[in-house]
């Protein structure tokens, strides 16, 4: 992946699986150095656990140590941890709005709908973990849809997990209209990917550059799944 400019930002999406490796060992420190790694200027988080103890605060923790922003936008809230969604930004933040996606019946579900600054360009930036169930993935998208606004934003990005196995599903021909580029790379599971559950999306599509997994020998072990990463240029 080339090197930032100031008309470029690298962003990334990575669902971390409560930091849980493909060794079934829950190690923070792994899912830093991944961080790391990637060394990305906005990073969509999935599946992150936060604990009311500091210590145990996975967020926190991660922020400090790379020195970005943290956004928690979590989805499963219990008395003593909340779960779910974040962003780690080194873009400044203008405004969050957290999103409830949850269909009845189901797992909570939500995203975070953000906008963002990066060298004096808007971005807007949605970012969410999406159902397992066909019906659940369509509803979510209908309502991602209407979050767009394309018109004030000199870039739109659209990144999650979208646990989308059908590469024909409405939901992927629903974002097409919106977002016609759309590079798929397998990400899941980890250790020998075949899904392209990931994904990234960039308007306007031009803008989009590159789009690759971060296939390193600690990513393919530090979660289930393998971070994607993407080079958006900023006009």
């Amino acid at each position: 992946m080339p090197n930032n400019t100031d008309r470029h930002i690298k962003v990334a999406t990575y669902n971390i699986h409560r930091s849980i490796g493909t060794d079934g060992i829950a190690l923070p420190e792994r899912i830093l150095s991944v961080l790391m790694e990637m060394n990305a200027d906005i990073v969509a988080l999935q599946e992150l656990e936060l604990h009311s103890n500091a210590a145990l605060n996975l967020l926190a923790y991660l922020a400090e140590n790379t020195g970005l922003t943290p956004i928690a936008g979590p989805t499963v809230l219990k008395p003593d941890s909340r779960y779910g969604n974040a962003v780690l930004t080194r873009a400044p933040v203008v405004n969050t709005r957290r999103v409830d996606l949850t269909v009845p019946g189901r797992e909570p579900r939500g995203a975070l709908d953000m906008d963002l600054v990066w060298q004096g360009q808007k971005i807007h930036l949605i970012v969410t973990h999406l159902g397992l169930s066909p019906s659940e993935r369509r509803h979510q998208i209908r309502h991602i849809l209407r979050l767009l606004e394309i018109e004030n934003a000199n870039s739109t990005i659209l990144m999650g997990d979208i646990n989308e196995w059908f590469l024909w599903g409405r939901p992927l021909r629903w974002l097409k209209r919106v977002f016609p580029i759309s590079q798929r790379r397998r990400t899941f599971p980890a250790g020998f990917p075949l899904f392209a559950l990931d994904r990234i999306w960039v308007h306007p599509p031009s803008r989009l550059k590159r789009v690759e997994t971060h296939n390193s020998t600690l990513a393919r072990v530090a979660s289930d799944h393998l971070p994607l990463v993407a080079l958006v240029e900023m006009g």
